[in-house]
C-alpha cells in the first residue's frame, strides 16, 4: 500500500510536489519504494555512485527508514539516490549509535521526467511485529532542507522520535 509522507510544517519544499513511499515485508526482508515528484532540477540529487556503505547521507537528498519492534532500541537505514546505503542500531531514543552488520541493500535508482524512484531491498534482522518511521531529506540546489515522514511528533523535525514510527508491518 502506498504511504504519503508530509514535509515538516516548518520546512515546506515548492520543488517537491509529492513523495510516497511502499513498504513490504517478506520475511527478514523490507522492500521499499520511494516516489519523489516535482521539479528535480530545483532538487540537489546525488549523483550516481557504486553502491557502498557511506556516513552522514541524511545531510543531502535521502531516503529513510526506522524499525522497531516496541521497545527503547531501534534501527535506523539511510538510503541515498547516489546508490549509497547506510545501516544503524541505537539502544535508546538518540543513544547507544552502532553501525548495524547487514548484507548490503540493493538499491536501484530511476529518474523520469518529473519523477524519482528508489527501490531498496533490505535485510530487516528484526522478528515479531515491526513499527516503521518512513522518512525523507530532500535538498534543494539553494541548499535548504525539508523534512518528510509519515507522521511528524509535535516539535522540530525528529526522524528519531518513537512517535514518528506508525507504520506496522
Amino acid at each position: 500500500m502506498t504511504q504519503a509522507l508530509t514535509p515538516h510544517p516548518s520546512t515546506p519544499c515548492p520543488a517537491a510536489r509529492a513523495l510516497s513511499v511502499e513498504a513490504r515485508r517478506e520475511g527478514a526482508r523490507l522492500a521499499l519504494v520511494y516516489r519523489l515528484t516535482g521539479a528535480l532540477g530545483d532538487l540537489a540529487i546525488p549523483a550516481a555512485a557504486g553502491p557502498a556503505w557511506a556516513d552522514g547521507l541524511w545531510e543531502h537528498t535521502c531516503f529513510e527508514a526506522f524499525a522497531s519492534t516496541g521497545g527503547e532500541d531501534y534501527l535506523e537505514f539511510n538510503l541515498s539516490p547516489s546508490r549509497q546505503w547506510a545501516a544503524y542500531r541505537f539502544d535508546g531514543y538518540r543513544t547507544g549509535m552502532a553501525r548495524l552488520q547487514i548484507a548490503p541493500p540493493r538499491v536501484e535508482v530511476r529518474q523520469a521526467g518529473e519523477t524519482l524512484e528508489l527501490r531498496a531491498d533490505i535485510e530487516l534482522p528484526l522478528s515479531g511485529s515491526v513499527r516503521l518511521g518512513l522518512t525523507a531529506v530532500i535538498e534543494t540546489t539553494d541548499r535548504s532542507m525539508s523534512y518528510w515522514a509519515l507522521q511528524h511528533p509535535p516539535g522540530r523535525p525528529d526522524f528519531h522520535h518513537p512517535d514518528a514510527r506508525v507504520l506496522a508491518v
